[in-house]
């Protein structure tokens, strides 16, 4: 029998709170392994604090997303291969097989040229994963009178990428079915961005099990598949953030959610 997933847990929810909050309600909700997010915060960019932190919370770190939010625009600077050279000497100091990039815009050429014939090697000669994870088109300025600008998220850009990530909730704000995604790019998927969408055309990462994508059914065909990369839960916990009992509730549950449906066995130690 094949190795189940690996289930992890995205920092990314707790942008705006220090690192330290972020693993302590992890460790609380009784998740092992989580993926970390590169902000502002000092804790997320040095490899010495991230694996001090990790330790005090017995937490693996098993991906680095690295930072091409527009919110982290400026952290390691504007340049897109200067970031991803940093978020891999991070994921090799504390231990992480898998680093997370944004696809290029447009008219990022040359970003885009280096994905496509020097990605796979990059990768391979680090022995850190680079995947390419799928996004949606942005509009700035409003409806009218806006730029519209796309980030890769198109199907025949998604053929280019050596490695890709699978965001649920992305996907759906692109019109595309999560179930033929996987199963077409199964291959090439290392790891996956795990939430449920509204449905109104807005990126709203809710909980599992809320929304309008058959995350059940993707799980079931995750576990059935002999997928072997990881799951990790990308969550809008903002609504709960302010109630750290409400937040830990919402943690555990999704989190059981996914061990049911992913075979897990529980963790003795939690």
């Amino acid at each position: 029998m094949h190795a189940p997933p690996k289930l992890l847990v995205s920092t990314a929810p707790f942008f705006r709170q220090p690192l330290r909050e972020a693993f302590r309600a992890v460790a609380e909700s009784g998740y092992r392994s989580v993926e970390v997010m590169v902000t502002q915060d000092p804790a997320t960019q040095e490899p010495h604090l991230l694996a001090g932190l990790a330790g005090e919370f017995d937490l693996a770190v098993e991906a680095i997303h690295a930072p091409f939010l527009l919110m982290t625009r400026r952290v390691w600077g504007t340049e897109p291969t200067g970031k991803i050279y940093r978020a891999v000497r991070l994921a090799e100091e504390v231990g992480a097989s898998l680093v997370v990039i944004h696809p290029p815009y447009r008219w990022q050429v040359r970003f885009r040229r280096w994905i496509e014939r020097s990605l796979a090697e990059f990768s391979a000669r680090t022995g850190v994963m680079v995947a390419v994870e799928n996004m949606f088109p942005v509009r700035l300025g409003g409806e009218r009178g806006g730029l519209t600008f796309h980030a890769g998220q198109q199907i025949e850009d998604l053929e280019r990428y050596p490695y890709l990530v699978l965001d649920t909730s992305h996907a759906a704000v692109s019109g595309l079915d999560i179930l033929d995604f996987f199963r077409r790019y199964q291959e090439k998927i290392l790891h996956v961005h795990l939430s449920n969408n509204a449905g109104k055309g807005w990126d709203s990462h809710l909980p599992v099990y809320e929304g309008v994508l058959p995350t059940k059914d993707f799980l079931d065909l995750v576990r059935g598949s002999g997928f072997a990369g990881t799951v990790s839960l990308e969550l809008d916990l903002r609504p709960y953030l302010r109630d750290e009992k409400l937040t830990r509730e919402v943690l555990v549950r999704n989190r059981e959610f996914c061990e049911a449906h992913l075979a897990l066995a529980p963790d003795p130690g939690r």
